[in-house]
């Protein structure tokens, strides 16, 4: 059953962390300061949801990178019950999709609840500040939907931003399927 994301709301500073990405390299917040604009994705290895815009996000990324949009992708799903989301396959996924962006594992899953993240995939945009100015959908495209994939949504909230405008305020919940929670860690069983 697909879920939707919880809508953190507008003006939320960016929570920090500190995660291993795929190389065993330890990433931070703090070294995203420089860039004017943070996309901070919550995505994994097999949600449908994720490999439908997949290509398009890492286009986007390839994209929005030298115009001064640091991405940052996040798996916090539990290894136990899904081993194909554990960090020798992020790292693959990272290598076959030609990533150039980090691929951070959330193994304590204290940063997906720290962003109330949901699904996957799950955004979050934040403006210069680290304020968050966007969480939704990256487009309205879904698996099984004759909808292309174009990030449209945030597309449109990356342009205002780096326009120094303000992002549109209708933002459309993201939909995918829900973070694989190890037991006793959901934020509704907290």
């Amino acid at each position: 059953m697909p879920r939707h994301s919880t809508m953190l709301a507008l003006g939320t500073e960016a929570p920090k962390f500190a995660l291993p990405d795929t190389v065993g390299k330890t990433r931070k917040l703090d070294e995203f300061a420089a860039a004017p604009v943070l996309l901070v994705a919550f995505i994994c290895n097999h949600c449908p949801y994720v490999m439908h815009i997949l290509d398009g996000f890492g286009q986007f990324a390839h994209e929005y990178g030298p115009k001064g949009v640091a991405v940052v992708a996040i798996s916090s799903n539990d290894v136990e019950s899904h081993p194909q989301d554990a960090p020798a396959a992020m790292a693959q996924l990272a290598t076959d999709r030609r990533f150039d962006f980090p691929y951070l594992f959330d193994e304590s899953q204290a940063v997906a609840r720290a962003y109330q993240a949901v699904c996957t995939p799950d955004f979050f945009l934040f403006d210069r500040g680290r304020r968050l100015v966007y969480r939704g959908q990256f487009d309205s495209s879904r698996p099984g939907s004759k909808t292309p994939v174009s990030g449209a949504d945030m597309r449109v909230a990356v342009e205002a931003v780096l326009a120094g405008k303000s992002v549109p305020d209708l933002q459309v919940a993201s939909t995918g399927c829900g973070i694989k929670w190890k037991p006793g860690n959901a934020p509704d069983e907290m």
